[in-house]
């Protein structure tokens, strides 16, 4: 049957018919020879009908190799050689032959005949002008690159192909031979084929063979690279076994390096347990290769067993005037926080001074500062270290959830390195530094173990001085290392290692101690680093009074250093920008308004008019005191209670008791029944998007109840807090402090406290006791006199 292909074109007297082979892979071009393999039985077939008559044999090439029968009206290309076969040797079920190209031809028809394929092909000749300069050069260039390409190291270019190359061979025959010893796809050696025009042809080959070239010079860097690291392996190699040689003839059987080391261990200084560990690893370093993987883990373990401070001190300068003229430098007011850690020192102190030798000096206990941020807890920290002469370590727990990060890692591991304590204790140089562990309430425990328990034993004066650090596996002395911790919040560190800590309160800061802070510290500061001098700006007391009233409100001091430091930028880039200036820049509250903007709060919180409904609670939070209204609405119902403004269960269950209690006496209140029983009662505390929560604002609801049942307005000027019972009794609340001061900030006039609570006014500072009057009760018959004036 005869197939026709797209290309067919009617028969001619040029026209013969001959065997056809497909190729899967490769293209046999004109003027060539080359070696193949056949399996196929139609291949075998047409090889050996060629060999019977003329041993000619058209090859063309398939355009998908997987294709085991072609179809030759879509799977061949239509431009193929006409080749001889030179020799045929069959090999089992395989043919092996070397044919010779002969020409060029385009395939017209294909027909199956008796289990071969047949073929009517014409010769497709070369279109050859001329010879021109083009031609010429393009012949030169080629030359040249196929010289240049075995010089990199091309390796399919047989010596007498060469040789004709670049003799001189005739351009058609050069195109032909450069053709199939490029380094090409199947696609574009079949273009080179099919290209008739000879100077077209050259001009591709000459695009083909500069991409082998600069892949060739590529690899040849990249060998000459390898090849150079290699060499500079082997000469190590070579000159370490010939020293060891040289060193063994001569007595001494250890290098340069090991004598070093072995010197810094013995100048460590280490505890006995330590030094013999060490000088085993060491032991075990001398007998391993250097390219041994495990010398690398040994050497990196050793030199930081060496470089640890096993007996490296700071020269204890034990001063109580010193540290106590550093602290009051450093900090403004703290004063209960600064007689604590006084007392701390004089204890470190007097135990320096016992001749007992064999006493050590360890750290009384565990400080542990908790308050609110921006109180100056670190660099109360960082003032300990200056006032003792120790250095400063500190390390954020925040977030830390591996175990270890505290105790490091064992050496089995790929990349293990010590704790974060022994890395902290390395990089300080000594073994009784001040050591500051910040953030341990927000510490957290996964899958990796639990930090917080593995910091039972550092922060045990008891435990630590034989300290397991997983990646030294051997004990560290911690007792001379003064720890101190910082917390925002006590609620979430374990209980276990609360226990270990002495808890020193800071408290939020009064209005007079930050405009004392403001003047002796963050002014100065935030000059320094805004380029400013003394005599550029000039910040009057009213004016950062101005700010810290209007400005911020917070219990530390950060959001009022942010507020003048853009002051400060703004007078910087006046001072810049300006060509001529008087100088000092005078800053007075009207020039703070025009920098900051309009007033960010109010410096008063309380309402114009007393109010039916309300009452002012006290509450306290994680950034220091505050304040917060309760608002009771009545509605007719049948009873019911609706609480909102996201309240925690706490505060739910004192609203509940406050109503129960106010449904309960409603005689006593003078509250109709029937008024306590069918009324729905509404109670909001405004701020809906901030979570409350606590027992202490029970005197506070039950106020807002009582005022909201008899119609009587609660006074504006009074603020109230403690937990009440079904019974009315004011009960004990905590946070005192912090809630007062939030009171007297926010225009406050009078505080109602539980009686209890009387003993917690000590802490209050002169200035606020003195602008307020203090009310404490003992239940709710003694609050409804001083709001209401009366207890009915």
């Amino acid at each position: 049957m005869a197939i026709l292909l797209k290309s067919q074109k009617p028969l001619s007297n040029s026209i013969s018919i001959v065997p056809l082979v497909t190729l899967r892979e490769g293209v046999i071009f004109p003027q060539t020879e080359a070696v193949l393999t056949f399996g196929r039985p139609i291949s075998i077939s047409g090889i050996n009908s060629a060999i019977q008559k003329n041993s000619k044999v058209c090859f063309v090439s398939q355009k998908t190799p997987k294709i085991k029968n072609p179809d030759p009206k879509k799977d061949i290309y239509t431009i193929g050689t006409l080749c001889r076969v030179v020799k045929a040797l069959p090999v089992n079920n395989e043919l092996h032959a070397i044919v010779r190209g002969l020409t060029r031809v385009k395939i017209h028809n294909v027909e199956t005949q008796e289990g071969k394929l047949l073929a009517a092909v014409s010769e497709l000749p070369d279109i050859i002008k001329k010879s021109s300069e083009e031609e010429k050069a393009l012949i030169n260039h080629i030359t040249n690159g196929i010289k240049e390409a075995i010089n990199l190291g091309k390796q399919n270019v047989e010596a007498p192909l060469f040789m004709r190359i670049i003799s001189g061979a005739d351009p058609v025959e050069l195109s032909h031979q450069l053709s199939s010893i490029l380094n090409l796809e199947n696609k574009q050696k079949q273009e080179l084929l099919s290209e008739t025009n000879l100077l077209k042809r050259l001009k591709m080959i000459g695009e083909y063979l500069d991409k082998e070239i600069k892949i060739l010079q590529i690899e040849h860097n990249i060998a000459a690279k390898t090849q150079k690291k290699f060499d500079e392996n082997m000469k190590e190699v070579v000159l370490r076994e010939r020293l060891k040689t040289i060193q063994k003839e001569l007595g001494d059987s250890e290098d340069h390096e090991m004598t070093e080391l072995r010197k810094k261990i013995k100048q460590a200084n280490m505890p006995q347990e330590a030094r013999k560990k060490t000088e085993k690893e060491a032991d075990r370093l001398a007998s391993l290769s250097i390219h041994n993987p495990e010398s690398g883990y040994i050497r990196t373990w050793i030199e930081t067993m060496v470089e640890l401070p096993w007996n490296k001190k700071s020269q204890l300068e034990v001063s109580l005037i010193r540290a106590e003229k550093t602290l009051n430098e450093d900090h403004y007011g703290l004063e209960k926080v600064k007689e604590r850690i006084l007392e701390h020192i004089a204890v470190l102190k007097l135990k320096s001074k016992k001749k007992n030798s064999s006493s050590k000096l360890t750290t009384p206990t565990i400080l542990c500062f908790v308050g609110p941020p921006g109180v100056g807890k670190t660099s109360v920290g960082r003032s300990i270290a200056k006032s003792l002469g120790r250095e400063f370590a500190r390390i954020s727990l925040g977030g830390v959830r591996d175990e270890a990060e505290i105790r490091g890692h064992r050496r089995t591991y790929v990349g293990a390195m010590p704790g974060r304590i022994i890395q902290a204790i390395k990089d300080a140089g000594t073994n009784n530094p001040v050591f500051m562990l910040d953030e341990i309430d927000k510490i957290g425990a996964d899958y990796r173990g639990d930090p917080s328990a593995a910091l039972l034993e550092v922060l045990d004066p008891e435990q630590n001085s034989t300290f397991h650090d997983h990646y030294l596996d051997t004990p560290f002395d911690l007792s001379q290392v003064m720890f101190i911790t910082t917390a925002n919040v006590l609620d979430t560190i374990p209980a276990a290692l609360r226990d270990r800590l002495e808890i020193i309160e800071f408290t939020g800061y009064t209005e007079a101690e930050k405009l004392g802070i403001a003047k002796n510290h963050l002014v100065k500061k935030q000059l320094e680093s805004n380029g400013l001098e003394k005599t550029d700006i000039n910040i009057s007391t009213a004016s950062l009074k101005e700010m810290i009233e209007h400005y911020t409100r917070e219990a530390g001091v950060r959001s009022l250093e942010r507020q003048i430091a853009t002051v400060m930028r703004k007078s910087a880039k006046k001072i810049a920008s300006a060509k001529k200036i008087n100088l000092p820049l005078i800053i007075t509250p009207t020039k703070i308004i025009q920098m900051l903007g309009p007033h960010h709060f109010n410096h008063t919180l309380i309402d114009d008019k007393d109010q039916i409904g309300i009452s002012t609670g006290l509450a306290y939070t994680q950034a220091g005191g505050d304040i917060i209204f309760i608002e009771v609405a009545l509605m007719p119902g049948m009873g019911k209670i609706i609480l909102t403004g996201q309240l925690g269960s706490v505060m739910k269950e004192s609203a509940r008791a406050a109503l129960s209690y106010v449904r309960s006496h409603a005689t006593e209140l003078n509250i109709a029944p029937k008024l306590a029983r069918n009324s729905d009662v509404h109670i909001h505390v405004p701020e809906g998007a901030v979570p409350k929560d606590g027992p202490s604002a029970g005197l506070a609801i039950t106020t807002a109840l009582i005022s909201a049942f008899t119609k009587r307005p609660t006074r504006r000027d009074i603020a109230m807090t403690g937990e009440v019972t079904l019974r009315g009794r004011a009960l004990e609340i905590g946070g005192v402090k912090e809630k007062v001061i939030a009171a007297h900030r926010a225009g406050i006039k009078q505080v109602i406290l539980p009686k209890d609570n009387k003993r917690n006014l000590i802490d209050i500072p002169q200035k606020v006791r003195k602008d307020l009057k203090f009310h404490f009760v003992a239940d709710m018959d003694e609050v409804r006199k001083v709001v209401f004036g009366s207890a009915k």
